[in-house]
């Protein structure tokens, strides 16, 4: 995706929406250029380790793209290329990309899955890539990241408004969840996306309905089964007297094993990732998805019924925040209306989800990406819901020949 020699880069400061940024970068053709990433810190001056993985990820999807960090570590200049998915070369055959996530990661594998899933859909070719190493957390964390599970059954489908829905599959090859401190987990995710489309389809959604079914899964990991039991009980009581249509599946996995390092015993073998929560999704007779999701924490001490309670109640509260999409699938949802096909898409919102902090920064950072500004109204109706209106750029998959 050539952006021309005479097209200066966009500048932004700060780490704020870094991901948001990067991701609409490459897919606009827009450089961008960031300065004073955390300029003023002391102990972690500059890019987080997650965020320079994010980097190295964005480099392996693509071809001709040009990522300049300074010698302090606190700016980058990103000039993006094509996006050409997990073949090698410029796509032109299948392959299967391993992206090694290190011991010290805090964030769980959604931080990059969520971007992967925006840019796989205007790939050249398909999208393989296997998650690994023993920083790859996939269940919910502290530092807000939501589990693998949530973005397989809360965002994924949401794709399929758009015209994108064949050949896509996310798969937990290995469990884990925050090992000590939050760091690190050892789990083993693999995300196949063969679903590449010229433009999105124009979106038209704007009747919330109501709740008919509540799913969800239990996992627990290294720890005894009987905790998924509880954490389901502690659920079903809140949530029984409301939707009658509830099932929670149980999965119970072992807690992978690293070498200890220990000098003494090098063969010796060390568990990491041990814990346990659960994930529960509401679906309305129109199709909307509402997820909430709850780990235990990594420093122990809090019971499985706590959890479950405490996730039962995030969902009330995110199905009451009202509109056809919920607060973690809303940039997904919004990014995607503003790369369509060039026509007017409506998405009904909570009134305090499109005044979060999160969905004003993204409608700031689409304008200035050359895409339109949105159009806002009440939905009326005694709703207190807000209708977006959004013109879509029609930037389109500039490898993709075909729909």
């Amino acid at each position: 995706m050539s952006t021309g020699p005479s097209q200066p880069p966009l500048r932004f400061t700060g780490s704020k929406s870094l991901i948001n940024r990067l991701v609409l970068s490459t897919l606009t053709g827009r450089p961008i250029r960031i300065s004073q990433v955390r300029s003023t810190s002391i102990s972690s001056t500059g890019f987080a380790p997650h965020e320079v993985s994010f980097l190295r990820l964005l480099d392996s999807i693509t071809n001709g793209s040009s990522i300049d960090l300074d010698y302090t570590g606190t700016t980058l200049v990103y000039r993006p290329g094509l996006i050409t998915g997990s073949a090698p070369g410029l796509g032109t055959a299948g392959g299967v990309l391993r992206h090694e996530l290190e011991a010290g990661c805090t964030r769980g594998v959604s931080y990059f899955l969520l971007p992967l899933c925006l840019l796989a859909p205007f790939s050249k070719a398909p999208v393989n890539v296997i998650f690994t190493g023993a920083g790859c957390i996939t269940s919910a964390t502290p530092t807000g990241d939501i589990s693998v599970d949530a973005v397989r059954t809360a965002i994924l489908p949401l794709f399929a408004q758009f015209g994108v829905e064949r050949n896509i599959e996310l798969r937990i090859l290995k469990r884990s969840c925050p090992g000590p401190g939050g760091k690190g987990g050892a789990g083993e995710v693999q995300l196949i996306f063969g679903h590449q489309v010229r433009l999105p389809k124009t979106l038209h959604l704007m009747n919330p309905g109501r709740v008919k079914k509540i799913r969800g899964v239990a996992y627990a990991t290294g720890v005894a089964a009987a905790n998924n039991a509880r954490m389901i009980e502690s659920a079903r009581g809140v949530l029984n007297e409301l939707c009658k249509d509830t099932f929670i599946a149980s999965d119970v996995s072992p807690a992978p094993l690293l070498p200890s390092q220990d000098r003494s015993n090098p063969g010796a073998k060390r568990k990491l990732g041990i814990g346990f929560g659960i994930l529960l999704v509401a679906e309305t007779s129109t199709g909307c998805l509402y997820s909430a999701d709850v780990g235990s924490p990594p420093e122990g001490g809090e019971p499985p019924e706590s959890v479950g309670r405490q996730c039962a109640f995030q969902l009330l509260e995110t199905v009451a925040a009202g509109g056809c999409v919920s607060k973690i699938a809303a940039p997904t949802m919004l990014m995607l209306m503003a790369m369509g096909d060039g026509d007017v898409g409506r998405l009904q919102m909570g009134r305090n989800v499109v005044g979060s902090e999160e969905i004003i920064g993204l409608g700031r950072d689409l304008r200035e990406f050359g895409c339109s500004a949105w159009g806002l109204r009440d939905a009326g109706g005694g709703s207190e819901d807000i209708v977006v209106s959004i013109v879509g750029r029609g930037v389109g998959n500039v490898g993709r020949k075909i729909a």
